[in-house]
């Protein structure tokens, strides 16, 4: 009988630190612990009720194949009602500029499959999401990393990316706000950022999911957006969802957004090979337009509550954190050597009076070896109470760690 063996793509495909603890997590829940889940961006903020209304009313004879690039009226309605609103004073985003995708995760696989070739390379600035990587390797693409750090609330030192080009490297991948360091960047940073591009003939894949949950800044202010600088409409790519900005993670709808048309076209090719995005959740997203203001006041409200509960519950247990400026993670530095080892005790084999708690190990959101070994990423995604009971899991938990 002959042996099958798997490609080397498959055997060495990295696996996700957010869900690497699952199975240990669920094996918990069995157990009758108590699980709370900070090891992902779930949120528990209610879905508008819109989007729920749409899906109860849909009510087609057929549930039929959509366009590849996404329903017309859906693309309209994005670049009017949406993109337009972030663009300041540059060329207004049209339906051509957009294609539907099967969540924000397929438009960064569009995009990097878009610029690349298998051996060249993407700029990344490390901590960063973990897909970046995982999708990069199974495009035989590498990540090569520019390190930022805690102690300078991890800024990006444009010098620093610009020193890391290669021959080899294609594109910058870079999310704001930032995902898992909470890092918003300034529109004069994100022009100084795409101007290094420009000058080495790079594309500028932003990712720019989080764009409402900003804290440090009034009520109804989105981040910059890449779309808004001028000068970098050919080599800007925009990755978005509707995932975190409505807290619908399950209707897997995202877009890619890029003025530059011979991307749109390689990326409307990529889609046309998976055949369309979902119909009914196209329906739901178009409906999550109408969502007002006042939602996403409430929700950036809750959040900041969140995170200034969960920073200093840290602080108070002794380890100093800065308060992220976006998004809804922390990267947290612990008492140990081995984070890894440590959440996967922590949900295993420890409880306080019947609880316990998942987080993700940050080594896996690093490409430079050894870095991260020490965090983890905590996401704010839970209620206050619930977020002071994890401080004191995590406190009496470090107490009773024995390395192994």
């Amino acid at each position: 009988m002959t042996t099958t063996t798997l490609s080397r793509r498959g055997v060495d495909a990295p696996s996700s630190p957010i869900r690497a603890l699952a199975a240990a997590a669920r094996k918990a829940q069995e157990a009758g612990r108590n699980v709370h889940y900070m090891n992902i961006g779930q949120p528990d903020i209610a879905t508008p009720r819109g989007m729920i209304e749409a899906y109860r009313n849909y009510d087609e004879k057929v549930l039929a194949y959509a366009p590849s690039d996404g329903f017309q009226d859906y693309r309209e309605a994005l670049a009017s009602t949406y993109y337009n609103r972030v663009i300041g004073d540059q060329p207004p985003i049209t339906a051509d500029d957009i294609v539907v995708t099967v969540g924000g995760s397929e438009a960064l696989l569009f995009a990097m499959a878009s610029i690349t070739d298998p051996g060249d390379e993407l700029l990344v600035c490390e901590p960063y999401y973990t897909n970046y990587h995982g999708y990069a390797h199974l495009l035989g693409v590498e990540t090569s990393p520019v390190t930022t750090h805690a102690k300078d609330d991890y800024r990006i030192d444009p010098a620093k990316i610009e020193a890391a080009i290669t021959g080899k490297t294609r594109g910058l991948v870079l999310p704001t706000p930032g995902n898992p360091t909470g890092l918003v960047l300034s529109h004069e940073e994100l022009c100084d950022i795409a101007a290094i591009c420009d000058r080495h003939g790079l594309f500028f894949i932003c990712d720019e999911v989080y764009r409402e949950f900003i804290y440090d800044a009034p009520l109804g202010t989105l981040a910059p957006s890449l779309l808004a600088v001028p000068g970098a409409h050919d080599q800007a790519i925009i990755i978005d969802s509707v995932s975190k900005r409505y807290s619908a993670c399950g209707a897997r709808v995202g877009c890619l957004v890029t003025r530059n048309r011979e991307v749109r076209k390689a990326a409307l090719h990529f889609g046309q090979a998976r055949l369309s995005p979902a119909t009914v959740d196209q329906h739901a997203a178009m409906a999550a337009l109408q969502t007002p203001q006042t939602y996403f006041n409430d929700v950036v409200t809750e959040y900041k509550g969140r995170r200034d509960t969960l920073v200093s519950g840290l602080k108070g247990i002794g380890i100093d954190v800065n308060p992220p400026q976006g998004a809804f993670y922390l990267a947290v530095p612990l008492p140990v050597d081995d984070s890894d080892h440590f959440a996967h005790w922590l949900v295993s084999e420890f409880d306080l009076d019947g609880e316990t708690l998942c987080v993700a190990p940050l080594g896996g959101f690093y490409s430079t070896d050894g870095l991260g070994k020490n965090e983890v990423r905590m996401a704010y995604v839970l209620e206050q109470p619930i977020l002071k009971r994890c401080i004191n899991i995590l406190e009496e938990g470090l107490k009773a760690y024995k390395p192994g």
